[in-house]
């Protein structure tokens, strides 16, 4: 078993000024399901914040970053990964495109997201755990 973890602080503020000063920062970013969620909320921007806090931590658990050349790095690679919540209000990860597929070579079979925050911070962990890769092979 490998376990893969990462984690991701966002201010609020920071976030709301993304989303405010251009339209193709939400779309590039949030899922249309993401954004309808956290607008139907009296504050929206602290659980913007949690979810884009969830998606960076999830690149970061891969090992990569916004940044990676060659790799994930971009905005765009943040909509593939999506957070959805389940009638408990539990947030569950849902993997898209590339990332989906390095999830796959990786053997992600359970993922685990945590999510807190106030009116000026959000904060997100993920694990991954994935099955050990065979003949003891090198992660990507």
């Amino acid at each position: 078993m490998r376990i893969y973890q990462g984690v991701d602080l966002v201010e609020v503020e920071r976030l709301r000024e993304a989303w405010e000063r251009t339209e193709g920062f939400r779309r590039e970013v949030f899922t249309e399901a993401e954004s309808a969620d956290c607008l139907r909320r009296p504050d929206p921007y602290p659980h913007l914040a949690a979810r884009f806090a969830v998606k960076e931590a999830c690149l970061k658990a891969f090992g990569v970053g916004l940044g990676a050349p060659g790799g994930l790095g971009g905005l765009g690679r943040l909509r593939e990964v999506e957070v959805e919540s389940s009638p408990s209000g539990k947030p569950l990860l849902r993997l898209h495109g590339s990332v989906e597929r390095m999830g796959q070579r990786l053997r992600i079979r359970q993922s685990t997201v945590s999510i807190s925050h106030t009116r000026t911070l959000a904060v997100a962990t993920v694990i991954l755990v994935g099955e050990d890769l065979p003949g003891g092979e090198a992660e990507d």
